[in-house]
């Protein structure tokens, strides 16, 4: 079950991007897991090859690339 503050990354294999987004995450100290896009038709379709994006289940918020350190925790820390 996720924590309300958790962070969705939804990423894609072999994407340099999501994993630079992982390490500003990590950085952040922020509560997070991976989502591969290509293991769930739906997320695919609406995604495609625009990874990493961030995602709040909480307030269904999304962040997509580009996207930085900074940014990364005004989105972790504002359901908004």
């Amino acid at each position: 079950m996720m924590r309300a503050r958790e962070i969705v990354l939804y990423t894609r294999p072999d994407c340099h991007l999501c994993e630079l987004a992982e390490q500003m995450l990590e950085m952040a100290g922020v509560v997070w897991h991976r989502v591969d896009i290509e293991s769930d038709l739906d997320l695919l379709r609406k995604f495609g090859l625009r990874v990493p994006v961030l995602y709040r289940p909480d307030s269904g918020r999304e962040l997509f690339w580009p996207f930085n350190a900074e940014s990364v925790l005004e989105f972790a820390e504002h359901a908004g």
